[in-house]
Order: C-alpha cells, then sequence, then structure tokens
C-alpha cells in the first residue's frame, strides 16, 4: 500500500493524482447540490463548425461530443490516472538516472494522454443515448407549455428545463432575464423558442414563487 502511495504521489502519475482529486471534488459538489451537473454542457452546433472554438474542434473531431463535458473531462482523467499509474509502478523502477526519469516520465504523460482520448472517445458512444436532448417535431409546438426547471437557477446563459410530451419528458434548454424567482424543481411557462441558439425563452408560471 505504501509502494502504491509513494507512485500516485510521485513524478509523473502525481499530474494525474492531482486531476483526479480536482474531479472528484466537483462529483462532490454536484451530489450535494453545489454545482449543477447541467450547466457543464458543451453544445456545438454542427450545422456551422466555423464558430467552433479551438477546443470544441478537437472535441468534434476526437468524437468526444454527446455527452456533458464533465463525464469526458472525467473519463479522460480516470483513463490516464489509470494507464499512468500501471505505467509509473511498471516501468519507472527500471529507469536508472534523475534525468532520464523526467524524461521518460514526459514521455509517459504524452502517450497517456493521447490512449486516454482514444479510450474516452469509444466509452463515451454508449452513453450518448441517455443524455440526447429531444425537440419536439416543431420546436415551436412547445411554445405556451409549462416545462419544470431542473437546474439550480437560470439566467441568459443557461439553464435547462423538462416538459412533460405524449407521457415522456423532454430535456430542453432555456432562458430567462434575470434576476428571476427560477430554481430546480420551479414550473415556468416557456413564450419564445430562439432558433439561433436552440433555446426557449420561459418565465415563473404566475403563482409560483
Amino acid at each position: 500500500m505504501q509502494e502504491f502511495i509513494a507512485v500516485i504521489l510521485g513524478f509523473p502519475a502525481i499530474v494525474y493524482s492531482i486531476l483526479l482529486a480536482v474531479v472528484l471534488v466537483y462529483w462532490v459538489a454536484a451530489v450535494i447540490g453545489m454545482v449543477d451537473f447541467g450547466e457543464s454542457d458543451i453544445d456545438l452546433d454542427l450545422a456551422d463548425p466555423s464558430d467552433l472554438s479551438t477546443i470544441a474542434s478537437y472535441v468534434v473531431a476526437f468524437g468526444l461530443t454527446g455527452v456533458p463535458f464533465s463525464i469526458v473531462v472525467t473519463l479522460l482523467v480516470l483513463t490516464g490516472w489509470t494507464m499512468c499509474t500501471l505505467a509509473s509502478i511498471w516501468l519507472m523502477p527500471w529507469v536508472p538516472t534523475l534525468l532520464l526519469k523526467i524524461v521518460v516520465g514526459l514521455v509517459l504523460l504524452a502517450v497517456c494522454f493521447a490512449l486516454s482520448i482514444i479510450v474516452t472517445a469509444r466509452l463515451v458512444r454508449p452513453l450518448r443515448g441517455l443524455f440526447v436532448t429531444q425537440y419536439g417535431r416543431s420546436n415551436n409546438e412547445l411554445v405556451g407549455q409549462v416545462c419544470v426547471i431542473t437546474t439550480g437557477s437560470v439566467d441568459e446563459r443557461e439553464g435547462h428545463a423538462e416538459v412533460a410530451q405524449r407521457g415522456a419528458g423532454i430535456l430542453i434548454r432555456v432562458w430567462a432575464a434575470t434576476p428571476n424567482t427560477l430554481t430546480r424543481g420551479s414550473r415556468a411557462v416557456i413564450t419564445e423558442y430562439d432558433a439561433a441558439q436552440r433555446r426557449y425563452l420561459v418565465q415563473a408560471l404566475e403563482g409560483e414563487t
């Protein structure tokens, strides 16, 4: 056990160990409600690639779309940490000098990162169906309907809600002018659809606090 701890706290595994600790803190915060899981989504409009940022372009190129970005980062860190730790256990003891250990460690970090992208891309494929944002045949059909907010708050930039349609809950992106009283569990009415941003304008239902 002491040898394992020494490995994960030593170079190069320590880099991934720190990232893993950050990821764990994030998920603990998400579980206790300090972070809204839905707000970590990356929404990419593939119809206009010129609008994609550099990071988003890489996300698309590596096939890491279709699931919340927090899950992508978690899988990247977890797979990278696993491979880097195992490589450190098996390989680093055979490296004789400190200088060579640094060089080999840097190479391991690069190789593990590259491999983690490949592994993560394969892992997210079966998960995409669980995170599909569904839309009606006509987005304007939802205007006037009541939805339930699923994120901790709704502002001009971010928000998610669920609207019941034909007995199934449909997840939609929403926004509202601030300040407002919309929180998780609040009911709101959909007043407008923004085709450019693919989201709905909502306002608190009368009588709701």
